[in-house]
């Protein structure tokens, strides 16, 4: 029996099992797509790969984007969802020399964590400290190496920049607050509610504005000395994008992590402080900016000043409620999502 966390275990693998329960979708559509099934078959490791039982798997906007066919790239149906989880090594490729079986582990940029079992290649698989729990493990990945891209690779932000966190509750949010205030930077956060606000404090803001009050952002910038922000990491560019351009101090970055509609803006903003938007995909890392991102976070981890929020942990058999819940963000977002599975 091996450990899972404080309150629940993962049992090893039997002998001649092949199949397992997973979460699969036929077609893309709405969360009633997500299927609950019972004889998929295990994936098989390769050489480089380890097969890890998953504890616990991280639910992110992006799934339901290529849940709903609206992603740049789309996997082949049917498929299993989930990019990215924790959980305990089981089998281990001849090539693998960094691990071992009954390693707690998490991962992130796999293919398939909503289920019992995955196989992931060793490079993007990391120990997960003892002090976390697999739920927590899940929701490392995609949130945590969001944000590391965002700031640093992206917003190329250093000790002593302005920091606006544009809905700073959510999962990626509360990860760019710690990442930032553990390097030096004055980190103002934004939510939409007294709870969410509380959140953002405790995870490393100097300052915390409701992005429902009026003239919240003006508040913002003169809190932080009046000349604006140095880096913006934008969360929901359709609703705040046009508002960020009013708030940047010179030679600006507003990093475009999340965007749900169009926006329109004007453009003599970016040309007085001279400026610049850009945009944030994990997908589009290099092998060289994924071993920096992983390096950063690991670190971190073993030193201790990041730790993820987990706000829900559902069953299995109510992945289209997490799904449903992950867009909604009813009250505002809190931390992540995640599947016990």
């Amino acid at each position: 029996m091996l450990q899972r966390n404080s309150h629940s275990t993962l049992h090893s693998i039997d002998e001649g099992l092949t199949t397992m329960k997973a979460i699969r979708v036929h077609s893309f559509g709405g969360p009633e797509v997500l299927k609950v099934e019972s004889d998929v078959p295990i994936p098989i490791h390769s050489e480089t790969q380890v097969l890890i039982r998953v504890g616990s798997a991280g639910v992110n906007p992006v799934d339901t984007y290529i849940r709903m066919g609206l992603f740049a790239q789309l996997p082949t149906l049917p498929y299993i969802p989930g990019r990215d989880g924790s959980g305990t090594i089981e089998k281990i490729g001849s090539h693998v020399e960094t691990l071992k079986v009954g390693d707690r582990v998490f991962f992130s940029g796999a293919s398939g964590s909503y289920a019992e079992y995955v196989a992931c290649e060793s490079h993007s698989v990391y120990h997960l400290p003892e002090r976390l729990s697999f739920a927590q493990g899940a929701a490392l990945g995609v949130p945590y190496f969001t944000a590391y891209r965002a700031i640093f690779l992206k917003g190329k932000a250093k000790p002593g920049d302005r920091v606006l966190v544009h809905g700073a509750s959510g999962a990626v949010g509360l990860a760019a607050c710690q990442l930032a205030k553990a390097h030096g930077m004055t980190v103002c956060g934004t939510a939409g509610s007294p709870q969410g606000m509380d959140l953002v404090k405790k995870n490393g803001a100097h300052l915390v504005f409701n992005h429902k009050g009026k003239g919240y952002l003006e508040e913002a910038a003169k809190a932080v000395g009046g000349v604006g922000f140095d880096v913006v990491i934008e969360n929901a560019s359709d609703i705040n994008l046009d508002k960020d351009l009013t708030v940047i101090a010179p030679n600006a970055r507003i990093v475009v992590v999340g965007n749900r509609g169009n926006v329109e803006i004007s453009p003599r903003f970016l040309m007085a402080e001279e400026a610049s938007i850009v945009g944030c995909a994990l997908f589009r890392s290099t092998p060289e900016e994924w071993v920096e991102t992983a390096a950063a976070v690991v670190s971190g981890l073993d030193v201790g000043f990041l730790t993820p929020f987990v706000d829900k942990e559902y069953p299995m058999e109510n992945v289209q409620e997490a799904h449903a819940n992950v867009l909604s963000h009813e009250g505002g977002a809190r931390g992540k999502l995640v599947l016990t599975i």
